[in-house]
């Protein structure tokens, strides 16, 4: 749990000046900050508990949750162990005893301590994913068997050799369930399982669905609208016309935002979705708080299907439900998880690496590393920026080349020839420091000083919802030059937005990303910019998903003791979700 912080100095406004007791110490320690302090002070006034005890483990909590947790366990948290924690045993029985579970400020369950809300949302998700489970909807069998029969023999016509058992398997099993996980990473044709599921339905419906495609972020959304598309192009023509209309949104538009009320949606239990199959794309990015709002926002005679790899990094918020939900019904036989493990996208030697990532193995990945690949590239260098500069620059260049040209397409197209990720945004490693690097040589290369903010060739990455505009976190652009003079073009889920650069907001420049920032995004080649191997974002999850952004070319730049760093590293959250599922009473569709 070590995630200390440095105080500047006395007045730094992460210290809480009043703070007493084991707060206090905690806090002067680096390891509380003034918010998590004064949360549990107030909910300490208000349950009128004084015991220190309880006080710390509710500030930790607080604490938990900025860190992606949705509780803390006590039993775990004593790190780093030089300060004066209080004994486990006493410490727990003090919590559970405590005036602030009985009034239910705070929950004690299963030996974990959760605030309310999120105790709350998770119950729910439990309660509603079992409910799910526990009934079946009406189908047939033989002729959703005959509607894959049709499908894969179009598939297999327009690229021979290819199997699709397991995407096969997959959509017979989701077509009797009202809840499909629906697993594997990158290149494993879930993509394929998705619109083949969708024409089989469409065939068990004859008088249509409404269908509902979504993703957490913009570029999610629109990768998966056009990669359905793209799959169904191996469909018989009925078949591709029935999906042509099918649309995809953000995760937060689907739901419809409530203006008054920044945790709910005008879509809930009162209001449900009008859909009759939920596709939800990377749901390893959905955060406890999105599922339980989805969850009670699909009608209960409505399929949801949740695609993703539970692998990958989870949501920026609190929460790793879809790597929860899978845990937790892995050995129950009304598991709803069909998971897809051949890989089609990458070649070999990128799909070696992602393995020994996924399992841990540091020797196996440094040595595939090492192989010297040519799709996989490893640079342990003092100052790599000369073998960054050579890919990043080109890439560069190929976006300022169209958009000088008025060529939108091409632009857009060309955002995808290179992506540098960073696990930081600022310092050395950091996204800042490589953008403004890469805008000097840029600077080198034309001779412009790209003095304007929306420069002609700008790569944008939207970094806040604006519905007015329609544009949402995680599109992206670029700066085009047109007859009108420079336009910010949005790569939206529903097609290109063109806009006045001036009202776009929340943007930034994106020759550089966080790996967080990637998800849901893929370009022909990936640099990885691995910090030190002290960093504290360092883990396996965030490795494993800078890799698989690759479609063809991979290159680690980072020292080897910064990859065992990495892959010996989990991005661990506490949650009960999957000990709750597990442990529920079995149900019997």
């Amino acid at each position: 749990m070590t995630d200390l912080f440095d105080p500047v100095d006395a007045t730094d406004a992460r210290l809480a000046l009043g703070a007493t007791g084991l707060l206090a110490t905690f806090n002067r320690a680096g390891l509380l900050t003034s918010a998590d302090v004064h949360v549990a002070s107030a909910l300490g006034r208000l349950g009128r508990e004084t015991d220190d005890r309880v006080l710390l483990a509710v500030a930790l909590a607080v604490r938990a949750v900025r860190g992606g947790s949705v509780c803390v366990d006590l039993a775990t948290v004593a790190d780093p162990p030089d300060l004066p924690w209080p004994e486990a045993d006493g410490w727990a029985a003090a919590v559970a005893a405590s005036p602030l579970v009985e009034a239910g400020l705070v929950r004690w369950d299963n030996d974990l301590l959760y605030l309310d809300r999120y105790h709350e949302q998770e119950t729910q998700v439990v309660h509603d994913l079992l409910t799910r489970a526990a009934s079946a909807p009406d189908h047939d069998p033989v002729l959703m068997s005959a509607s894959m029969d049709r499908l894969v023999a179009a598939m297999q016509a327009a690229r021979p050799g290819t199997t699709y058992d397991e995407q096969v398997e997959a959509c017979v099993s989701a077509a009797g369930q009202w809840t499909t996980v629906l697993t594997g990473g990158p290149g494993t044709g879930k993509t394929t399982a998705v619109a083949s599921l969708l024409v089989g339905l469409l065939d068990q419906h004859p008088g249509g669905l409404r269908i509902a495609l979504a993703a957490p972020t913009g570029k999610a959304a629109a990768r998966l609208q056009q990669a359905v598309h793209q799959e169904a192009e191996a469909f018989e023509e009925a078949d591709r016309v029935r999906l042509a209309g099918v649309t995809a949104s953000t995760l937060h538009r689907l739901l419809r935002p409530d203006p008054g009320n920044s945790t709910r949606f005008r879509h809930h239990r009162g209001n449900r979705l009008p859909h009759d199959v939920v596709v939800v794309d990377e749901s390893s990015m959905v955060s406890l708080t999105q599922m339980a709002r989805l969850l009670e926002a699909v009608r209960p005679d409505a399929r949801l299907v949740l695609v993703g790899d539970p692998h990958q990094l989870s949501s920026v918020e609190a929460g790793a439900v879809l790597s929860d939900v899978v845990r937790g019904f892995q050995d129950r036989p009304d598991s709803p998880v069909a998971a897809l493990r051949s890989t089609h996208r990458f070649g070999a030697e990128i799909h070696e690496l992602a393995e020994a990532l996924r399992t841990g193995d540091a020797d196996g990945a440094l040595q595939v590393l090492a192989a010297g690949h040519e799709a996989v590239e490893w640079v342990d260098e003092a100052d790599p920026s000369s073998r960054i500069r050579s890919t990043a620059l080109s890439a560069a260049l190929a976006v300022r080349d169209a958009a000088e040209h008025g060529d939108v397409e091409g632009a857009l197209a060309a955002l995808d020839r290179h992506r540098l990720l960073c696990a930081h945004r600022d310092g050395p490693f950091g996204v800042r420091h490589w953008n403004r690097r890469i805008e000097q040589w840029l600077t080198a290369e034309t001779g412009d000083g790209l003095f304007e903010r929306a420069y002609v060739g700008r790569p944008l990455l939207v970094t806040a919802n604006d519905h007015q505009l329609g544009v949402y976190n995680g599109d992206s652009g670029v700066v085009v030059l047109t007859a009108a003079g420079p336009r910010a073009i949005i790569a939206a889920s529903d097609g290109p937005r063109d806009l006045a650069p001036s009202r776009l907001g929340d943007v930034e420049t994106m020759h550089a990303m966080t790996i967080h920032k990637s998800q849901g995004s893929q370009a022909d080649v990936v640099t990885v910019l691995l910090p030190d191997e002290e960093s504290r974002l360092l883990s396996r999850e965030l490795f494993y998903t800078a890799v698989t952004r690759a479609r063809s070319t991979v290159r680690v730049v980072g020292s080897e003791a910064a990859i065992r760093a990495a892959i010996g590293r989990r991005a661990q959250r506490a949650s009960g979700l999957a000990v709750r599922l597990s442990t529920a009473p079995e149900t019997a569709p």
